[in-house]
């Protein structure tokens, strides 16, 4: 029995020291999701409004006066009298208010959905950079090894007199900008795996991507322009703001209604106690001065603020769809072109042949891998885009 537990035991570890060294970029982004101190923080910055925005919704606290009285020229002669009440609205008001919160409450939860949204988005982009880094590195690895190969090969022909110290050199310089461009890739990736630790709550977490998830680009735009409009969290933030100040503005116009007040009250004036109760109302002739027009302007407020923000969507979206459509062009042509050029190794059998001078071999070489790197730039542009037009699917 105890050797079925401590196998259950291990099983259990190795299965997630696994998990650990095979976080997919899906398993990235749950992690972030549960571990980010900004959303753990907006999450409950959310639970603070929508508090506040039920206590508005609260009845006034209720006041307990009591007064002790006595005779000027006998002190003996006493009364006394206790007052308990409670003031409240209009009830009706108070049905319109908790309607006006729960369109706010509805805001608030949207508001906190796109943040989340926009953040995952970051993490996202962060893991992006961490693919073309680690593809970058893939290409600097093969530049680096046949630069050694062919510095170390000349330098034996260079002692051999079978080359010159000029052609020596030029390669010399070659391994060396290799070299420092090797370590530059390296510090990014590590900048970038740090920032992803730090979007994950400071805690590690072990990206092992090396290859893009496959985006494709709808070709109907008008369905995509659709459904963006109909996820976007903002959009439907403030549509809900400007149902709640609707409400609002009709809220404020029934405030002519007379805030009520009940109680009991308690008087000894005549010697016997007497008990009774209170009632009483106020006219609200100045508080609610221009509240009317205030609560109009602010419904219109958003109504514009709505109808700019579905003009600011659409527009970058358009944008985003043509840099895609242009990028995934660019892409293809340069997918074509490697599918027709001369491998390297045929270049550098070339030039061990006398077939082509040095200068021709670099010229090759440098064209093939700057073409390479292009490429993989080209295609993080491209996921990158495609990841900010299906933001609302995070």
């Amino acid at each position: 029995m105890i050797q079925k537990f401590i196998f259950a035991f291990v099983l259990l570890i190795s299965s997630s020291i696994i998990y650990a060294q095979t976080a997919s970029l899906e398993d990235v982004l749950s992690g972030i999701e549960a571990n980010n101190k900004q959303l753990q923080a907006n999450k409950q910055e959310t639970i603070v409004q929508k508090l506040e925005a039920k206590t508005d919704n609260n009845l006034p606290d209720p006041t307990v006066s009591y007064a002790h009285m006595w005779g000027k020229h006998n002190s003996n002669e006493t009364i006394s009298e206790m007052v308990v009440s409670q003031s409240f609205d209009f009830p009706t008001l108070y049905a319109t208010r908790s309607k006006m919160n729960k369109l706010r409450m509805g805001a608030f939860d949207s508001q906190a959905e796109s943040f989340r949204r926009d953040l995952l988005l970051q993490a996202k982009e962060v893991c992006l950079d961490i693919i073309m880094l680690r593809q970058q590195k893939q290409i600097l690895d093969e530049r680096l090894k046949n630069a050694q190969a062919l510095s170390d090969m000349y330098a034996q022909r260079l002692q051999n007199g079978d080359a010159s110290i000029l052609e020596t050199n030029k390669i010399n310089l070659e391994l060396l900008n290799v070299k420092t461009e090797a370590n530059l890739n390296t510090s990014a990736l590590n900048n970038k795996l740090q920032e992803l630790a730090v979007l994950n709550g400071n805690n590690p977490i072990n990206f092992v991507g090396t290859d893009y998830p496959v985006m494709v680009l709808p070709p109907d735009y008008e369905t995509l322009r659709s459904e963006v409009l109909a996820s976007d969290m903002s959009l439907y933030a403030l549509d809900r703001e400007a149902a709640a100040s609707r409400v609002e503005l009709n809220l404020n116009k029934s405030q002519w209604l007379p805030k009520l007040e009940l109680g009991y009250r308690r008087n000894t004036e005549s010697g016997n106690p007497f008990n009774g109760f209170v009632v009483g109302f106020s006219v609200p002739l100045f508080e609610n001065r221009n509240k009317v027009k205030m609560a109009r302007a602010q419904s219109l407020n958003l109504n514009y603020q709505k109808e700019n923000k579905t003009l600011e969507i659409e527009s970058e979206l358009a944008q985003q769809y043509r840099e895609a459509q242009t990028v995934r062009s660019s892409m293809e042509e340069y997918e074509k072109t490697f599918a027709a050029q001369s491998d390297l190794e045929l270049l550098k059998q070339a030039l061990m042949g006398g077939e082509i001078s040095m200068i021709e071999y670099f010229v090759e070489v440098s064209v093939v891998y700057q073409s390479k790197i292009n490429y993989i730039q080209l295609q993080n542009q491209y996921q990158k885009v495609m990841a900010k037009i299906y933001k609302h699917r995070l």
